[in-house]
């Protein structure tokens, strides 16, 4: 099974390759900017080091959100674009779920998952998984860190919202460790997909997920007077 893996949804950009359960070539480049321009190069590095052609492929993934409009919206054109060309499937992974399969196994099963994403207006946005579960309990939601649930044991947090959330948890005396894991990676967006794939969890479409609407600015020449 071959699967090419596309993610812009935060501060980063990148792409990888799973075949057979292995990760064969990857790339990826922080910042906030330029995605739709740095993907395409970006993906068409990643086959070529792996040799093989889009035709080759048995799907491409793309995460969906939540994050970043502008990212989100070049990852899944570019995946939408690739597997038109060659017949493909595209398959659409969370923002969470790309975060939590980063994790080991062994700390996965160990205890839930909460995937905290910062919104950019001074909320989070929430998603829990069970623990060793690789698909989320319910849908992303947005809320103010003071208003998260009180989680029901201890909890591993993903995502760039994870040390500040970890921190107002452990002053309310919940036991939260906040991972190294703070932004999403193709690598793993391409293990979760390859899961969805095989139907070993559930479908997601390939659309953007936005929680809350995107936060538009009008033009200066647009605003009322």
């Amino acid at each position: 099974m071959w699967i090419l893996a596309l993610d812009a949804s935060l501060s980063a950009c990148s792409a990888a390759l799973l075949a057979d359960d292995a990760i064969r070539a990857g790339r990826s480049l922080a910042g906030e900017r330029g995605h739709a321009a740095t993907l395409p190069p970006m993906a068409q590095a990643v086959l070529a080091e792996a040799g093989v052609a889009a035709t080759d492929l048995d799907a491409v993934a793309a995460v969906v959100g939540p994050g970043g409009f502008t990212g989100i919206r070049a990852a899944l054109a570019l995946a939408q674009g690739i597997a038109l060309g060659a017949g493909l499937p595209v398959i659409g992974v969370t923002t969470g779920e790309a975060l939590a399969a980063a994790l080991p196994p062994a700390e996965r099963a160990a205890r839930a998952v909460w995937s905290v994403v910062d919104n950019r207006r001074g909320r989070v946005v929430l998603e829990r998984f069970v623990s060793g579960a690789m698909a989320p309990e319910a849908p992303p939601v947005a809320l103010d860190i003071a208003d998260l649930p009180r989680p029901a044991g201890p909890i591993i947090l993903v995502g760039d919202a994870a040390a500040a959330v970890a921190e107002a948890l452990a002053a309310a005396g919940v036991e939260a460790v906040a991972s190294r894991h703070r932004l999403p990676e193709a690598a793993a967006a391409a293990r979760v997909a390859a899961l969805r794939l095989a139907g070993r969890i559930p479908p997601l479409a390939a659309r953007p997920l936005y929680v809350e609407p995107p936060a538009v600015r009008l033009p200066a020449a647009a605003l009322p007077a």
